[in-house]
């Protein structure tokens, strides 16, 4: 797990207990800012949690630096997806009515987020990129403003087709 910490420019966190790893991860995504920020960040700390079996990945001590990325695309998903739910919830942004298309929408985020967090590690890894503080802030907002805008259309779609 050390090698992957290193890997995410996160080495602070190596020999950490896996609570201390999240927490750090927790910060590096999304930062202290106020009550929302931190109410998103502690849904993606227990949604990630949550998904971690669905993952495979059960030893927590021995991560590789594969599960690490994949602990740290399921996190970085998760915060985005919440950061979208409380744009609904702000009314922002509308949902359809229908909780089967409610279901189909939010299915297709997840899948567009977390393919684009992938490929966004994937690119910074094959550029021996060090993952900073704000690369990683930059490609969270980025995917963040694209899954925002998708969202915005299929709303949109919804009222029109109303």
């Amino acid at each position: 797990m050390s090698e992957a910490l290193r890997a995410l420019n996160l080495g602070a966190l190596a020999g950490q207990p896996i609570e201390d790893v999240f927490l750090g991860l927790a910060d590096y995504v999304c930062p202290d800012g106020g009550t929302i920020d931190e109410g998103i960040s502690r849904e993606a700390f227990i949604e990630t949690i949550a998904d971690l079996a669905g993952a495979g990945i059960t030893d927590l001590d021995g991560l590789t630096h594969d599960q690490m990325q994949t602990v740290f695309e399921l996190y970085a998903t998760n915060a985005i997806e919440a950061r979208l739910c409380n744009d609904i919830g702000a009314k922002t942004v509308t949902l359809p009515s229908d909780s089967w298309q409610v279901a189909r929408v939010q299915a297709q985020l997840n899948d567009f987020i977390r393919r684009a967090v992938a490929d966004a590690l994937t690119k910074a890894r094959a550029a021996e990129a060090a993952l900073t503080h704000d690369r990683v802030l930059a490609f969270v907002g980025s995917i963040y403003e694209q899954a925002f805008g998708i969202l915005q259309i299929m709303g949109d779609t919804e009222v029109e087709g109303a």
